[in-house]
């Protein structure tokens, strides 16, 4: 069955790449773009039970306030990058393919505990089924940022690679939810609606995209000028949007020149892991990806406690998000909380459950 897949899917693939981009030829390349997606999706998630689990060492238990993911060609360096940040242990060899599973470490980082999980090697072909590439990129999609480990010898080729691996198991890389609005419902057809001009989509196009995943009655609204494979991602709605730094390895081996050029390349950081040349810098952009926030806790005629925060992702940071963190029970509880900090324009200020905070605030919360 998978045989089968690929070769549906290469064929779609070769007549995409035959077919020249024009106006005419936009419907016809959505409909091979929607059926592309879905039979990639097949192969992710193969029909039927059965057949062993993830495989040994693939699923670790997701700890701490982050999970950061280590992806790469074999032997670029991810494992001594890993054991030098870490101090974890994953075995290094001079030649391809020595890790096997995916080894876990953790670090303490601005009073954050960050995961950092190091994955086996990917090889072209990954999202194919090929090598262990499907487990290795199912782990990648749990991960609140991913660090793509090149070598700085070869860095264009195994870049591109690896970003259509992770593309095609539905992963993407700094980038946004596309703007797009999609509901599917009972009767009365397709109604598109688009609040701005379209150069790609037209009605024609979006409904022979939805006519692929045999929907027939949908309101789409279309809120900027997207594409087809934009459509699809909504249609789809598995896919998942993860910021990434580039990580240049073995900048030991390149002159001073390359490095300025290096520098300037957007969401990179060179460094060198066997000398641990550029770890703060590295370190720096981490934090500044993961959007990290920390709340200092004050219990009642005390001093706060800078010493552990409670650390909360930037997508769930009020009063009640805090609570639930620290126990499902406290927000039964509360009644106010007090807020020191830039969220409140008086020290301390009064708030409620849907008081939004900000890094570095001070918290205290007063029971019923």
């Amino acid at each position: 069955w998978p045989c089968l897949v690929l070769r549906v899917a290469e064929c779609s693939w070769r007549l995409m790449a035959r077919t020249q981009k024009n106006k005419a030829t936009a419907h016809h390349l959505g409909l091979l773009k929607a059926r592309l997606a879905k039979l990639r999706r097949e192969l992710i998630t193969p029909k039927g039970g059965g057949g062993g689990g993830p495989g040994e060492g693939f699923d670790v238990a997701k700890t701490g306030d982050a999970r950061i993911g280590f992806v790469g060609f074999p032997s670029v360096g991810k494992s001594t990058l890993l054991s030098n940040l870490a101090g974890v242990y994953s075995e290094v060899a001079a030649y391809e393919f020595t890790t096997l599973t995916t080894v876990p470490g953790v670090i303490r980082y601005k009073g954050a505990k960050i995961q950092l999980l190091d994955l086996p090697g990917i090889i072209e072909g990954a999202k194919d089924g090929k090598g262990r590439g499907r487990q290795v990129i199912a782990v990648a999609r749990t991960c609140n940022l991913i660090l793509i480990v090149l070598d700085v010898l070869k860095p264009l080729g195994h870049k591109k690679i690896i970003e259509n691996e992770l593309e095609g198991f539905g992963i993407r890389l700094n980038s946004k939810p596309p703007n797009i609005g999609f509901k599917k419902k009972d009767k009365g057809g397709i109604n598109l609606t688009a609040t701005c001009p379209q150069t790609e989509l037209d009605t024609e196009t979006v409904k022979s995209i939805l006519a692929e995943y045999k929907i027939h009655n949908a309101d789409v609204t279309l809120r900027s000028d997207v594409t087809a494979d934009d459509l699809i991602d909504v249609v789809e709605g598995n896919r998942v949007y993860i910021p990434c730094i580039y990580v240049l390895n073995k900048i030991d081996q390149i002159s001073l020149e390359e490095l300025d050029i290096i520098y300037k390349v957007p969401h990179c950081v060179p460094i060198s892991a066997h000398h641990r040349w550029n770890f703060d810098d590295l370190l720096e952009k981490i934090w500044d990806y993961l959007k990290l926030v920390r709340i200092y806790t004050k219990p009642k005629g005390q001093l706060p406690d800078y010493s552990s925060p409670v650390v909360l992702p930037y997508s769930r940071t009020t009063v009640e998000d805090f609570c639930m963190k620290i126990h499902k029970n406290l927000i039964k509880e509360f009644k106010y909380a007090l807020v020191w900090g830039s969220s409140v324009k008086h020290n301390p200020q009064k708030v409620g459950k849907d008081h939004t905070l900000e890094d570095e605030d001070v918290i205290q919360i007063v029971k019923k």
